[in-house]
């Protein structure tokens, strides 16, 4: 088993696959835009720009502040990435999120840093740890939104809610390095150097906290466009709502970035606010937001990796 392993970490090593790698999950991502451009444009037709713009902002905004989550808990594991480079593994990675399984974003940021000298169980117990803080501050927003959801969210994914209890647990710092310790036992892998600490994972979840109520900002904006009452009322229900639709999306891991799942829990959200037309248009105008903002920053890594590359073979030896 572990020769397996060994043989298949040496393949995505490798150039061409790590090129292969990135053309597939881009025109993944380009193709969950493209297929639905009708669509996307009758959505578009009475949207003011500002708010669509404002919503745009939001939605990079957001993208940005979970690279700042996985920074910050990767420092308190060891290593202090400079910026650029954190931003180049970070959203080259997340690329992967667009290909079905759940599982490739990780091991993109696992070859990728290794690039920049971290060792690949640190990567992955990182990013690992990472998304049990988002499906933790995810669900905790959920429960607050839960009581206002309709009858129908509250039957199709009440579920949730009994999801918070175990991954609270599985946060803890005592408890999550000794299972963090077991899984690298078990598969023959050196322990962490450095464990998670209380402050890594409370530093990573205001990071995180923050970045949801951005994204919830940025359906919001959509919604109002559409014909919601602006008001705290629904922004709260927008934000509880997104960090809902994510958390189920994920916990879902057979489609890929919780394509479909997450639109159809957001939409359940929206239902007593908006037209049933309205929450389409809501629902695939914020998949497009986030889209385009996934790619834009992946892509900006990806130039930037180049012309670092570029930059390493001009100079003299």
């Amino acid at each position: 088993m572990n020769a397996v392993i060994k043989k298949t970490m040496g393949a995505l090593r490798s150039t061409p696959v790590r090129v292969g790698f990135l053309m597939l999950v881009v025109v993944l991502a380009i193709y969950a835009v493209v297929s639905q451009w009708n669509d996307i444009v009758t959505a578009m037709a009475g949207m003011s720009p500002l708010l669509l713009l404002g919503s745009l902002l939001a939605g990079f905004a957001y993208v940005l502040l979970t690279m700042f989550a996985w920074r910050v808990l990767l420092a308190d594991m060891g290593t202090t990435l400079p910026l650029a480079a954190a931003f180049r593994v970070f959203f080259i990675s997340q690329l992967g999120k667009y290909m079905p399984g759940g599982v490739w974003n990780i091991l993109a940021a696992a070859e990728l840093g290794a690039d920049h000298d971290i060792p690949r169980r640190r990567s992955v117990s990182v990013m690992a740890v990472t998304v049990i803080v988002s499906i933790v501050t995810g669900a905790a927003l959920a429960v607050v939104t839960m009581p206002f959801a309709s009858e129908r969210l509250r039957e199709s994914y009440g579920w949730v809610s009994w999801t918070l209890p175990v991954f609270v647990v599985m946060l803890l710092p005592p408890v999550l390095n000794r299972l963090l310790a077991l899984v690298f036992r078990l598969t023959g892998r050196p322990p962490l150097e450095h464990p998670v600490s209380w402050s890594g994972i409370g530093a990573c979840t205001a990071w995180t906290l923050v970045a949801w109520a951005v994204a919830g900002v940025q359906v919001w904006l959509l919604a109002i466009g559409i014909g919601m009452t602006g008001s705290p009322a629904t922004l709260a229900l927008c934000i509880g709502g997104y960090a809902m639709a994510w958390t189920v999306g994920f916990l879902i891991v057979f489609v890929p970035a919780g394509a479909g799942v997450r639109e159809g829990v957001l939409g359940l959200v929206l239902a007593g606010s908006l037209t049933t037309g309205g929450v389409v248009a809501v629902v695939l105008l914020s998949r497009v937001v986030l889209t385009v903002a996934d790619l834009s920053m992946g892509g900006a890594g990806i130039l930037a990796a180049r012309q670092g590359h570029s930059r390493e073979r001009t100079l003299p030896e």
